[in-house]
C-alpha cells in the first residue's frame, strides 16, 4: 500500500512504521489518521510480521494533533454544535480517531515505540498504545491537550495511568508540563533511555528482533492475554489464560521449542 503520512519497511519479520508528516514534527493530520488504522489491520494480518516498531522521521517522533489541518475538519461541527445532528457528527469523528489508535492496541504483533525529539499531545495517545517504549535522551514529552483548551480524548487519560500510576498521569494531564527523558524513565513511561536516535531505533529494532525470535503464535497469545488482564480482575484474567492454553498450547512450536532443547540446538519456530 501507498501511503502519504507513513511508510512501511519489512525485514526478517519486523516491520517499521515511520512517521512522515506534515513538516519537520510529524504532525497527526487527516492522512494519518485515515491511514494508521489501515496499515496496523495490514500488519496484523500479515503472518511474515511477527513485531512492529513505530518511529518518527526527521528531529521529532511528532508534535501531536495537527490543529491547523484538523480544524478545517473539526470546525464546522464546533461552530455548529448546538443540535443534535452536528454534535453526533463530532461525536462520530472522534470515535473514528479513537479507533485510529485503538488499531494499535488491537494488532495482535507486538508494537515497540521508539521516541526521540519531542512525542506531544496524540503522540502519547499512539505511545500508550504500545506494548514496549523506548526513547532517546534528548526526548520530551508532553500530555499539551489541556493547554489548548481540550480534553485529551484518544487513549491517554485511560491508557497512561496504567503506564505510570494515576499520580503521575494527572499531573502531566492536568499541568501540560513538558518533562524530559530522565524523569520519563524514572515515572515508567519509558523502559530504557538511549544516548542518541541512532542508538535508540537500533536497540528498538534489535529488541523487536528478539520477539519475532519467538513463537509468533505465542507471543500473540502474551499480547492478547495481557491486554484482557489489564482490563480485568486477576480471576478472570486467570480463567481467561486458563481457557487460551487449554485452546492453543499444543503445537509444533511447542514440539519444536522441546526437541531443540533436548538436542541442544536453537529452535527454528515457524508459527504453527
Amino acid at each position: 500500500m501507498s501511503h502519504v503520512s507513513l511508510s512501511v519497511t519489512t525485514a526478517e519479520h519486523v516491520a517499521t512504521v515511520t512517521l512522515l508528516g506534515p513538516g519537520k514534527g510529524n504532525a497527526m493530520g487527516p492522512d494519518l489518521w485515515r491511514e494508521l488504522p489501515e496499515v496496523f489491520a495490514a500488519l496484523d494480518a500479515d503472518e511474515a510480521v511477527r513485531a512492529v516498531v513505530v518511529r518518527g522521521s526527521g528531529d521529532h517522533f511528532t508534535y501531536g494533533l495537527d490543529l491547523m489541518s484538523m480544524i478545517s475538519e473539526l470546525g464546522p461541527h464546533l461552530s455548529q454544535a448546538t443540535t443534535a445532528g452536528p454534535r453526533t457528527q463530532l461525536l462520530g469523528i472522534i470515535r473514528r480517531l479513537q479507533d485510529a489508535v485503538n488499531a494499535v492496541e488491537r494488532c495482535r504483533k507486538p508494537v515497540i515505540c521508539a521516541m526521540h525529539g519531542w512525542c506531544i499531545g496524540g503522540g502519547i495517545d499512539l505511545a500508550t498504545a504500545c506494548d514496549v517504549r523506548l526513547c532517546s535522551a534528548e526526548a520530551r514529552f508532553s500530555v499539551r491537550e489541556v493547554r489548548v483548551a481540550m480534553v485529551a480524548d484518544l487513549g491517554t487519560l485511560q491508557r497512561l495511568p496504567r503506564v505510570i500510576g494515576q499520580g503521575h498521569a494527572r499531573e502531566l494531564a492536568l499541568t501540560g508540563d513538558d518533562i524530559d527523558a530522565a524523569r520519563a524513565a524514572r515515572i515508567g513511561l519509558v523502559n530504557h533511555v538511549y544516548d542518541s536516535a541512532d542508538e535508540l531505533f537500533a536497540a528498538a529494532t534489535s529488541m523487536a528482533a528478539r520477539m519475532a525470535a519467538n513463537p509468533p503464535l505465542v507471543v500473540q497469545g502474551i499480547k492478547q492475554v495481557m491486554n484482557f488482564s489489564a482490563d480485568h480482575p486477576t480471576a478472570d484474567g486467570l480463567a481467561y489464560v486458563a481457557l487460551w492454553n487449554s485452546a492453543f498450547l499444543a503445537s509444533d512450536d511447542l514440539t519444536e521449542a522441546i526437541t531443540a532443547f533436548a538436542t541442544k540446538r536453537p529452535p527454528s519456530f515457524r508459527g504453527s
